[in-house]
């Protein structure tokens, strides 16, 4: 099938620009570094400073360039073939298909139920007028609500909002307490690896940053940002090295807090519940008023985090559906995918009301397990299938990867497929 191009005046100029311009229309990285930040980093980055100080601090980096690597790809293929990675998928078989389809069922039953539990949480320690269930509810509604009844324009301004709420609580108190680091021994602020770091423990680290269906959802944002031909490659690179640098400068500036003021003391906490405890003790230690503005970028975080998802997911299950009826020769999309297509707004509730009920249960065991088990093999599943996708004869030579690339793409795969067969196991 001839390769479809989209190039229009503009997206010709913006090829041609300079950096400031380039700088003026980023947007699909903030949602990015928004969504890919959840509760699941959070709890990460705290527990590691607190046990280990920052003295793994180059996993979290390690842990963002593979995660550029992948959402580079995802961008690269995108924008050098004009389909999307439903499309490509689709066209290595149906045993993509059926695993996709598995994956984010699980995905948006449980994944919603958890994350609305997160952003109750963050309310309830600091509003606690209602019980965590009904918080988790208001804010799993109100995701729906912007998402049905708003637009991609909208959306990202709201997210920019939140993220910039986020990045000045957190990464404002990182730097406020900064001059406590002097204070740690050594071995909490050398980098290297300390006493009880085990391999799969920074393996763990390293995977766990980021996010995960984001990196796939950044396709579609790009095309709601109408970046549609290879002459925003630059500009998308640009983009997705930005979101990272967000996302790690984030990770880094929670190990560095947890580390001032737990590090050494022996105390250990678990779980999105063991934040409350984390911020009790911040607040102990620090006063009200610095627990609250930390309080108020932990639900930043969860928040954005919930909305991006609310947004971008339904775009992969829309454009499975599409691309699940019919063969391969066969999937010519005449429009983009908006929110307004029935298969979108059909996940986008299925994300928000079923998950629901699992907050009147005690946690269906099983499902959850099963949920862990794809989950954690979502990663190695992207990165093989760009191995094969970026090698093909869709992309245009000069967009194809280079040795550097595939090299790296089979670390990632090394890397990601370990820790998923694990957590499988």
């Amino acid at each position: 099938m001839a390769e479809r191009e989209y190039v229009t005046e503009k997206t010709v100029e913006m090829g041609e620009a300079g950096l400031k311009k380039k700088f003026s229309v980023l947007g699909p990285g903030i949602v990015l570094a928004a969504t890919g930040v959840g509760s699941g980093d959070l709890v990460m980055s705290t527990v590691t400073g607190s046990e280990f100080g920052i003295a793994l601090i180059w996993a979290v980096v390690i842990g963002v360039s593979l995660k550029f690597l992948l959402t580079e790809g995802v961008g690269r293929w995108t924008l050098s073939t004009g389909k999307t990675i439903l499309e490509g998928w689709r066209s290595l078989g149906r045993w993509t298909m059926a695993y996709f389809f598995v994956y984010v069922s699980l995905f948006g039953l449980i994944y919603g139920a958890a994350i609305a539990t997160a952003c109750g949480l963050m309310m309830t320690i600091m509003f606690p007028v209602l019980p965590l269930w009904a918080w988790a509810i208001v804010h799993s509604v109100a995701g729906f609500i912007l998402i049905w009844f708003g637009r991609y324009k909208i959306f990202e301004k709201v997210i920019t909002v939140l993220i910039g709420i986020m990045f000045l609580a957190v990464v404002g108190s990182a730097v406020f307490l900064l001059p406590n680091l002097f204070t740690l021994p050594p071995q909490a602020v050398t980098l290297g690896i300390p006493d009880g770091a085990t391999f799969f423990r920074i393996l763990g680290l390293v995977g766990g940053i980021g996010g995960t269906m984001a990196l796939a959802a950044y396709g579609y944002w790009i095309r709601a940002r109408e970046w549609s031909d290879r002459s925003w490659i630059p500009v998308m690179r640009m983009d997705v090295a930005i979101a990272y640098m967000i996302t790690g400068l984030f990770s880094i500036s929670l190990m560095s807090l947890s580390a001032q003021f737990l590090y050494g003391s022996g105390i250990t906490f678990s779980g999105v519940e063991g934040i409350q405890d984390f911020l009790n003790l911040y607040g102990e230690r620090f006063g009200k008023v610095p627990q609250l503005i930390l309080n108020i970028g932990f639900w930043s975080a969860t928040f954005s985090s919930l909305i991006g998802s609310w947004n971008g997911i339904p775009y992969l299950f829309a454009d499975f559906m599409r691309n699940f009826r019919k063969k391969v020769d066969e999937v010519k999309i005449k429009k983009p995918l908006d929110e307004k297509d029935p298969a979108y707004r059909a996940f986008l509730a299925w994300l928000t009301f079923p998950s629901l009920l699992l907050l009147m249960f005690n946690q269906p065991i099983g499902l959850v397990l099963l949920y862990a088990a794809l989950g954690s093999l979502f990663l190695p599943f992207l990165a093989v299938t760009l191995l094969f996708l970026l090698n093909s004869k869709e992309v245009k030579p000069e967009f194809r990867n280079r040795f550097w690339s595939n090299t790296a793409l089979v670390l990632v795969i090394v890397i990601f497929l370990t820790l998923g067969v694990t957590k499988f196991i």
